[in-house]
């Protein structure tokens, strides 16, 4: 690995689908404006209830990506 540094910034991703399909949602959003991300790490799950059912879920995650070089 070469001497990277690193950004972290934190997103919350949503889905009725499932857990991944948040963080996927999160990520594929993030990447829209967000250059050179190396690795994401899960920091929270949550779900919203509805009529006994599991309606959406929620996933915080940390993301870093690599600062461009000057």
């Amino acid at each position: 690995m070469s001497n990277h540094v690193y950004k972290h910034i934190e997103l919350t991703g949503s889905s009725p689908v499932s857990i991944d399909h948040a963080i996927k949602n999160a990520i594929e959003r993030a990447a829209k404006t967000v250059h050179n991300m190396r690795w994401f790490e899960v920091t929270g799950t949550r779900g919203h209830i509805e009529g006994k059912k599991i309606s959406d879920w929620q996933v915080t995650i940390k993301v870093g990506f690599t600062l461009d070089e000057a």
